[in-house]
């Protein structure tokens, strides 16, 4: 029997190259030994402190609410409705472009909580503050391994932690093993910090 390595994830369900990243790391598991562990994080707590625009700030803070839903998804049906409700809802939101309409939002997190099998009415936690302690401490746990320079994705395998990969495509098959192997190679170099290029194309979730 193979020994699958756990591989932590930390999202924000608002963010397209999460969920990219996401995709890409699902096809990883399809292609090496390892397993992986869902967690959330917050843009919203990410930025609370930081100076950014008025229009992106407005967007985080409604950014909250699918954060908040996961967080109730998991505490009513652990990783597995966690993971079910992220796919439902990231299909919707980002696949689908329901995103260029933000006030339909409260009907995307009811579709996506029926559709992972999970009860629709825990949409309601996307207006309550309950979860957000435990939101909280998922995102330092995750932000604390690589520092409040970087955002979501978070990635931690095997002592190691990361931010990224960045990728606006979903690498799929042998190729999506290929990138994850790299990725641990230069990771697990101490010294080994940032290799970055500009982004010349938008995400594309196909």
């Amino acid at each position: 029997m193979t020994v699958k390595t756990p591989v932590d994830l930390w999202f924000d369900p608002f963010c397209p190259y999460a969920w990219i990243t996401s995709r890409w790391l699902i096809e990883v598991e399809k292609v090496r030994p390892i397993e992986i562990r869902w967690n959330i994080m917050s843009l919203n707590v990410l930025n609370e402190d930081k100076e950014v625009p008025q229009e992106y700030r407005d967007m985080i803070a409604l950014a909250i609410e699918p954060v908040r839903v996961a967080a109730a998804a998991e505490e009513q049906a652990g990783q597995a409705g966690l993971a079910a409700f992220y796919t439902e809802f990231g299909t919707r939101w980002h696949n689908q472009r329901r995103n260029a309409d933000r006030a339909g939002l409260p009907a995307v997190l009811e579709e996506a909580l029926e559709a992972a099998g999970l009860d629709p009415a825990l949409a309601g936690a996307a207006k309550e503050e309950r979860h957000d302690e435990k939101i909280r401490k998922s995102h330092f746990d995750g932000i604390e391994r690589v520092g409040q320079e970087v955002g979501t994705p978070v990635i931690a395998v095997d002592g190691t932690a990361f931010f990224g990969p960045v990728i606006t495509r979903i690498i799929r098959g042998e190729d999506a093993g290929r990138l994850w192997d790299g990725v641990l190679t230069v990771s697990s170099f101490e010294h080994f910090y940032e290799l970055k290029r500009s982004r010349t194309t938008e995400p594309d979730f196909s």
